[in-house]
């Protein structure tokens, strides 16, 4: 793994479609109860006609994006970490016993900061999943500050 580094900063892949510079790098497939991200094999630039095609739902519920991590500027960050992808690591299951073809890996900020845990258990990863478990609204719960 690379080290996060201030010149090169790591892409969040749970970013909001709306972020400057966003690009698509999955497909929320599966069911409401067991959601199932498809990987793309090259991420895809956010356009206004591809978050269209997630109509009638929200993009957030159809698309995985990453874009740049804002840091301090987003509630999960602590000053150095990212709490999310600790909560990640630390409560949801292992969904994958190997490592997903993934096209952001290599400048994904879960992966730099927690290897293979975060990236065996990204799969089960919405952004926006409105029917979701009581065990997934914790882990998404931002910490209190």
């Amino acid at each position: 793994m690379d080290k996060i580094t201030k010149d090169k900063m790591p892409l969040c892949p749970s970013a909001r479609p709306e972020w400057d510079n966003s690009v698509v790098f999955g497909v929320v497939r599966g069911t409401l109860d067991n959601p199932n991200v498809t990987y793309l094999k090259k991420s895809q630039p956010v356009t206004e006609e591809l978050l269209e095609l997630a109509k009638p739902v929200t993009p957030t519920e159809v698309f995985r994006t990453a874009a740049t991590c804002v840091e301090s500027q987003c509630q999960h960050f602590n000053g150095t970490k990212c709490t999310l992808v600790q909560r990640v690591v630390d409560k949801l299951p292992v969904v994958k016993d190997n490592l997903p073809a993934c096209a952001i890996r290599k400048d994904c900020r879960w992966w730099l900061q927690e290897g293979k845990s975060a990236c065996y258990r990204c799969p089960q990863v919405v952004t926006d999943n409105y029917a979701t478990t009581e065990l997934i609204r914790e882990v998404a719960k931002p910490p209190k500050h």
